[in-house]
């Protein structure tokens, strides 16, 4: 009987910790830096060729070429990119292979693939996302910081 019971404990466990994981999956969670982004990670970025030459928000995704997942977000990312283009200052898409960048990956705490990160034209960290985002949660997080967001009308031109 206590067999039985320690393996239903450990069964509720295990359902309870996939289903937050799942929760978490692709949300696009907003960071807290405590005091701005350090110079070493500036230069680890400078050095992977990360930078916002509009000063317009970066969208940084680890990928690796052994990762599944890691297309879908190259297709949401790429969509959401170009649907954005006409922004005042809009996103630049910057991917990165962890295999290439293991001390960058390193400093930026990434633990999974992929992961993605919305950073500021100063190259601050603003927001995360484990796994896939969606393209909605993705482009409600970079139009702050691409400034507003107007589309081009049918007859401008």
């Amino acid at each position: 009987m206590t067999g039985i019971t320690i393996l239903l404990v450990a069964l509720v466990a295990v359902v309870a910790v996939g289903l937050f994981l799942k929760s978490r999956n692709g949300a696009v969670r907003a960071t807290t830096a405590a005091s701005g982004t350090t110079n070493s990670r500036l230069e680890l970025l400078s050095s992977a060729g990360v930078s916002s030459p509009n000063g317009g928000p970066v969208v940084l995704h680890f990928s690796a070429d052994w990762c599944g997942p890691c297309a879908a977000v190259r297709r949401v990312v790429g969509q959401v990119v170009v649907s954005m283009a006409d922004a005042p200052r809009p996103p630049v898409e910057i991917e990165l292979d962890i295999d290439k960048e293991p001390a960058l990956a390193r400093e930026m705490s990434v633990l999974s693939l992929p992961t993605t990160f919305i950073l500021d034209g100063g190259l601050e960290e603003q927001f995360r996302v484990s796994g896939v985002p969606s393209a909605a949660d993705l482009k409600a997080a970079l139009v702050p910081l691409s400034g507003p967001h107007e589309p081009k009308s049918e007859n401008s031109g």
